[in-house]
């Protein structure tokens, strides 16, 4: 057992789900950010019922905001 004050090791990384005949899951799809905004700083996404901001900054960054 570890005591309190020492450090703890790193968090294996998540590994890819398999699918049920054991071969690995395929990625999940990537949507260019140009798709998604069509031109626009600004989009609203709705998440499960919550709204989320997507924004795009003049570095070309993305910030999303609930």
């Amino acid at each position: 057992m570890m005591a309190s004050d020492e450090p703890r090791p790193p968090a294996a990384a998540p590994t890819p789900a398999a699918a049920t005949d054991g071969t690995p899951a395929a990625a999940p799809p990537a949507i260019p950010s140009e798709q998604l905004m069509r031109g626009q700083r600004s989009i609203t996404i709705v998440h499960r019922g919550v709204t989320y901001q997507l924004q795009a900054t003049r570095q070309g960054k993305l910030i999303l905001t609930k």
